[in-house]
């Protein structure tokens, strides 16, 4: 038996009312579903938890099937040939938000939802696909339908853990996931005494334990009607909610442990993506018989895969395990550019895995299975284990690899793992990967952003404007699959030149700004017992133990006399900065005081005056001081640019963006509140 795949397009419109893209003209915009049938005995699957037990069709084969959306040009004969995959996050399409600076959509189809147009002006076509199996239907995100597991003789069970912040008051009905838009394990038994519901003030601290009554398993349920006491309010038996009737506390970690039933085969996840793009670039017809909607092999040349944090992850894992070979052997996708997710790699081919957690930060989901080795797509040993792995092994299939990160990975998802050994020492990367700190900047650079917010953190968030080096990676990527042009040479900190450092170094040379609390250090990496089947994707100890003391170093760049980092790729904002960029926020109090904020930076403004500056004791130097005046700050910032273009990392159509958004000394991003 044999894969197969039908493609139904079920609608085409056209896209950002019909605007023509230069040479490229006009775009259009298809929707359709992909239903793909897998051999479970087949090596093409192998290793995949739990595809024994998925229901099987006539044929013997596993059914699955995701959304597409696709944006193309009109006339294909007009377009690069080139397509790039959008490995949508949690269900959502990041790609055109991020690389057009365009209105953030699920629904992409006005010319708000092209913003700058960049490509489709180079002519790619973009298809977007679901790999998540626990999204629920919502907020227009793509979803992708898998089978549940089970025995011959009933459903499987397990342990099942959950964590559960909550940042405002009057919270008393979570999903068993945490999140509304995904789906939950549900609990084999509703007695609360066959459970255990604990919270913590921190990640390391003794966990206390809730008492079997104090909570349930349940949902709130509201009508429309009144009694003589008000609204009407139900409390009704759920085994997908947990309720407590006084209220999740702000700040505090909560951790449910319980026995679940009904897995999802989430590793098929990987072989949505790899049989549909195999399909798109490899295939003129489905096997129903119909016309491969964006050409096939005649028009498609290249095919590239970009995702940001859980999707970069993602990626990483789809390479490491083998993926990016399709069922006929052949290479899936010519380059990939994971950007965001540390050093971790998947929580997606694991019984009762939740595909859409987040990695473990240093307050939230701190002892979660994504960060494990291998961590770098170089091949290195585990000092820990006396294991070998890379992330990239299979040379005549892997990937040219583009590994962007910013500042936040460094402090909350151990991303200096990415390029050193497991004892911290420096790991040449091969020379088919290149990695990019992007400086001083946090994990979602949302390039739209208007003005800063605090949040549940102290300081306000950080506002370095990055999606300049987006277009630059992609063009860099591209040139490189095509003729072999290199992309510039890595950068990203070293211990060999003291630009990576542990966290004594960084606090000794990090000035000292009055007002603000600084982190105790990184996020650490503990080694953790998931139990002995973990490594074979069933985890059995929740939670799970520590060994001993045993972890890896997590080191983080250095920085100026402004706090600014000084290795990696400095963006404009950076080289002319307003005030001191941070990949770092930390929580306020009532919120896990003291601890970092999930992957939110800060920004600390300059003084604007040297009396400022004298007057609160700032030790660094007022903006006047700097710049003078308006016209030295875009002078700076567009020195800066200029200086990028010539070393291959941003393009020349960027600089008038970057220079017109520092007039007014780059408002409105860098409005603070004056609270």
């Amino acid at each position: 038996m044999t894969n197969r795949i039908e493609l139904r397009i079920s609608e085409r419109l056209p896209f950002a009312d019909g605007r023509e893209f230069g040479d490229v003209g006009p775009y259009e915009r298809l929707r359709g579903r992909a239903h793909i049938a897998v051999d479970p005995t087949a090596a093409a699957q192998a290793g995949i938890r739990d595809l024994e037990y998925a229901p099987t069709n006539a044929h013997g084969l596993v059914e699955l099937a995701t959304d597409v959306l696709v944006l193309k040009p009109v006339d294909p004969d007009r377009g690069n040939r080139r397509l790039f995959f959008d490995y949508g996050n949690r269900g959502n399409m990041r790609l055109i938000q991020f690389f057009n600076d365009a209105a953030a959509s699920n629904d992409p189809i006005s010319a708000a939802h092209a913003g700058n147009g960049f490509l489709m002006r180079r002519g790619y076509t973009v298809v977007c696909a679901a790999w998540e199996g626990d999204l629920l239907p919502g907020d227009g995100r793509l979803l992708l339908d898998l089978p549940v597991a089970r025995l011959a003789n009933g459903p499987i069970t397990g342990p099942v853990r959950c964590e559960y912040i909550v940042n405002r008051t009057g919270v008393t009905t979570l999903p068993l996931s945490g999140r509304a838009s995904t789906r939950s394990h549900p609990t084999v038994s509703l007695d609360t005494r066959d459970a255990t519901l604990t919270r913590r003030r921190y990640a390391g601290a003794p966990r206390e334990t809730i008492a079997p009554d104090a909570w349930s398993f349940a949902r709130i349920e509201r009508g429309d009607g009144l009694d003589a006491q008000g609204a009407e309010v139900s409390v009704v038996p759920s085994d997908v909610h947990i309720h407590i009737p006084g209220g999740f506390a702000t700040g505090w970690i909560y951790e449910l442990v319980y026995t679940g039933r009904d897995p999802l085969v989430l590793g098929l996840g990987h072989v949505a993506v790899r049989d549909l793009v195999s399909y798109l670039r490899y295939r003129s017809v489905d096997d129903a018989g119909t016309a491969n909607p964006i050409g096939g092999p005649a028009l498609v040349e290249k095919a590239y895969a970009w995702g940001r944090s859980q999707t970069g992850r993602c990626i990483r894992d789809f390479v490491y395990r083998g993926f990016n070979a399709d069922a006929a052997g052949q290479r899936v996708f010519d380059g990939v550019l994971p950007h965001v997710s540390g050093a971790g790699l998947m929580w997606l081919n694991h019984r009762f895995a939740s595909a859409v957690s987040p990695a473990g930060q240093q307050y939230e989901d701190h002892h979660n299975i994504a960060d494990r080795f291998p961590f770098s797509y170089a091949e290195s040993t585990d000092h820990l284990t006396g294991r070998t792995d890379a992330i990239l092994k299979r040379p005549d299939t892997d990937p040219l690899v583009i590994h962007t990160q910013t500042s936040t990975e460094y402090w909350q998802r151990r991303g200096s793992l990415v390029h050193t050994d497991t004892r911290g020492e420096d790991l040449e990367q091969p020379d088919n990967v290149r990695v990019y700190l992007w400086s001083s900047s946090q994990h979602f650079a949302d390039p739209n952003l208007k003005a800063p917010s605090r949040g549940v953190c102290q300081q306000y968030c950080n506002v370095v404007a990055t999606s300049m080096l987006f277009r630059a990676m992609l063009d860099a990527m591209d040139r490189w699959a095509t003729d072999g042009t290199p992309p510039p040479p890595s950068r990203y900190p070293r211990r060999a030149d003291g630009t990576l450092v542990d966290h004594a170094t960084w606090l000794a040379a990090f000035p000292r700004i009055p007002g603000v609390a600084l982190p105790q250090g990184p996020n650490t990496l503990e080694r953790l017992d998931f139990g002995p089947q973990a490594d074979a994707g069933i985890v059995s100890k929740e939670p799970p133990e520590p060994i001993g003391d045993e972890r890896y170093p997590t080191l983080v760049p250095a920085v100026d006399a402004d706090g600014n980092e000084i290795p990696g790729v400095r963006a404009p904002m950076v080289q002319a900065p307003l005030g001191t960029y941070t990949g770092w926020s930390i929580r306020a109090r009532g919120f896990g005081h003291g601890a970092m904020f999930e992957f939110q930076g800060s920004y600390l403004p300059f003084a604007d005056t040297s009396e400022e500056q004298a007057a609160t004791g700032d030790p660094r130097t007022s903006v006047l001081a700097r710049y003078g005046d308006i016209t030295g700050y875009t002078r700076a910032i567009e020195t800066a640019a200029r200086d990028l273009v010539q070393e291959g990392l941003m393009l020349d159509e960027d600089v008038a963006r970057v220079v017109a958004a520092a007039a007014d000394w780059g408002r409105p991003r860098h409005v603070v509140a004056l609270d």
